[in-house]
């Protein structure tokens, strides 16, 4: 299981990406965007079978007694004799972006042939055209399993240039022994009770979606106004003291240790905080809860497209996506992965396979939804407004 210290959502706040890509942009096309015409380039392949995948630590399956070895990147290099450069180099998703964007922008290829990262800053890769649109006739697991619910975001429609690596939910955890009773809805947290003992995502697009689905706004066609009368409830909420902070990942000990009494919260933190404490709960709210991915790209001019493509495929046949779900804990965004654990005959996998919380039932997917993404144009008026509560 993930450790609690660390979350692949805790991405760094403020306007690093969004004012380089306020630079980037002029009155409609960026001008580092790199026409469909001269996406790609030379593919080697087939003479070098090797593929350079970064990732996030602590978001891939490891060995029990040896940490140092991954069993599905190994069974992938077994299967295919493709050789792996597997690291743990992405601890930000502006952070990353900044390191790899200047190649990008010059045309020129990064040294990465797949990466992970949040489906926000996947949008950015996206919309700049420095995501290579996949061979899905050559990803047969990827196009007979992907998770309906996943399959066509509003930056990528139809999931051409990216592929959920890990799925989760943004929800609200909350001590249900301390408190002394549920919380079903958003509202819930604004409760008099409740004084002093909530805290939200610092992050904007960690804690917007959520908080606007609370106002019962449509998170798939939100409006700036939805955002700003989103962020005025907020504004006076954080004056009178009723939130006690913004967090990034440092929610989990503040919950952990009693500072407080409900707050935003990921669905994968929430299982590791239920193992060591059962009063802590989780909970989608009646109004719904935002399903998020991070997403595996391809970046422009990879120079190992088709062994990226091939282990991308690896990820997607149900049994090792299972060896997945099993370590990581988060949503698996390959539900046949359910159905191999509860034949496994292991009882953890089978409690595993019956969790909500890696494999939703139809009645959490009915309140789960994918938000739209905040478009390069919003960002930056949005960013500001929203930096500028977190840090009264």
């Amino acid at each position: 299981m993930p450790r609690l210290d660390f979350s692949r959502r805790d991405a760094l706040r403020g306007l690093g990406g969004a004012g380089l890509l306020t630079a980037l942009a002029g009155c409609g096309v960026p001008a580092a965007y790199v026409p469909e015409e001269r996406r790609g380039g030379t593919d080697r392949s087939a003479p070098d079978r090797s593929v350079a995948f970064s990732n996030w630590p602590l978001y891939i399956d490891t060995d029990e007694e040896d940490e140092e070895r991954r069993p599905t990147l190994e069974a992938f290099s077994e299967r295919t004799g493709i050789e792996v450069r597997y690291t743990e180099e992405i601890n930000d998703n502006d952070e990353f972006f900044g390191k790899i964007s200047p190649a990008l922008m010059s045309h020129r290829e990064t040294g990465h042939d797949l990466v992970v990262v949040s489906d926000w800053m996947a949008a950015r890769f996206v919309h700049l055209g420095w995501a290579q649109k996949m061979d899905r006739s050559a990803q047969s697991n990827v196009a007979a399993h992907l998770d309906p619910q996943l399959r066509s975001p509003a930056f990528d429609e139809g999931r051409l240039y990216t592929v959920p690596w890990q799925s989760g939910i943004t929800g609200i955890a909350y001590n249900r022994k301390a408190l002394g009773r549920e919380i079903t809805s958003v509202a819930d947290l604004w409760r008099p009770e409740l004084a002093g003992k909530v805290t939200l995502f610092s992050g904007l697009d960690e804690s917007f979606a959520l908080l606007m689905q609370g106002n019962g706004v449509d998170t798939t066609r939100w409006t700036e106004s939805d955002f700003h009368r989103m962020c005025d409830q907020v504004e006076d909420l954080v004056r009178r003291k009723h939130i006690r902070r913004f967090t990034g990942n440092d929610y989990t000990s503040d919950l952990s240790k009693g500072d407080v009494l409900a707050c935003q919260a990921y669905s994968g933190d929430a299982i590791q905080l239920r193992a060591d404490n059962p009063d802590i709960e989780f909970v989608v709210p009646e109004e719904g809860a935002e399903l998020w991915a991070e997403s595996l790209l391809v970046p422009n001019l990879a120079r190992h497209k088709a062994n990226a493509e091939a282990l991308i495929d690896h990820y997607y046949d149900p049994e090792v996506a299972a060896s997945l779900a099993a370590s990581v804990n988060y949503v698996c965004p390959v539900p046949a992965a359910r159905e191999v654990l509860a034949g496994s005959g292991d009882r953890e996998s089978a409690e595993l396979a019956e969790n909500p919380l890696i494999f939703p039932d139809d009645g959490m997917r009915r309140r789960l939804v994918v938000a739209r993404d905040i478009s390069p144009a919003e960002r930056r008026s949005l960013a500001k407004r929203w930096n500028a509560i977190v840090g009264l």
